[in-house]
């Protein structure tokens, strides 16, 4: 059980970037894998962001083949989204309380960690260092 982050999803889906079979791989794993893996929407959104902007990707997606990848995410029958419960405001209290130096560009990933608390989701897939600030999680980065 775990969940998939925007950098694996974008470098699964660029396949000139040396991150791309160990991404791949992963979504892969999570498409077509007996176990439950998760992500959320704020993360699909992200993907599509940068997946079809010009000015970070130099052959930015359009959008319609950006959500194309979504849309087969979303197909795969291990795979859920994660959405806010009746939960939501006392996990995110508790997260902020237990790591007060939040603040800026990684609320982004503050509400991501706060779903998967919500939900009892420990395991991230991602390469992004700062999700070793929320004590709850276990960071997997399949770069390394």
């Amino acid at each position: 059980m775990f969940l998939i982050d925007t950098n694996i999803l974008l470098y699964a889906v660029n396949s000139a970037c040396p991150e791309h079979p160990a991404s791949l791989a992963v979504v892969e794993q999570a498409r077509r894998g007996p176990a439950p893996c998760y992500t959320t929407w704020g993360i699909l959104y992200e993907f599509l962001r940068v997946s079809t902007h010009p000015r970070v990707l130099g052959r930015p997606w359009p959008v319609a083949e950006a959500w194309g990848f979504v849309a087969a995410l979303l197909a795969s029958p291990h795979l859920s989204i994660l959405a806010e419960t009746e939960r939501h405001a006392e996990a995110a209290a508790r997260t902020f309380e237990e790591t007060p130096l939040l603040r800026g560009n990684i609320l982004h990933d503050a509400h991501t960690a706060i779903l998967m608390r919500e939900h009892g989701i420990r395991r991230i897939c991602t390469h992004d260092t700062d999700f070793h600030r929320f004590p709850f999680l276990e960071v997997v980065d399949p770069l390394r």
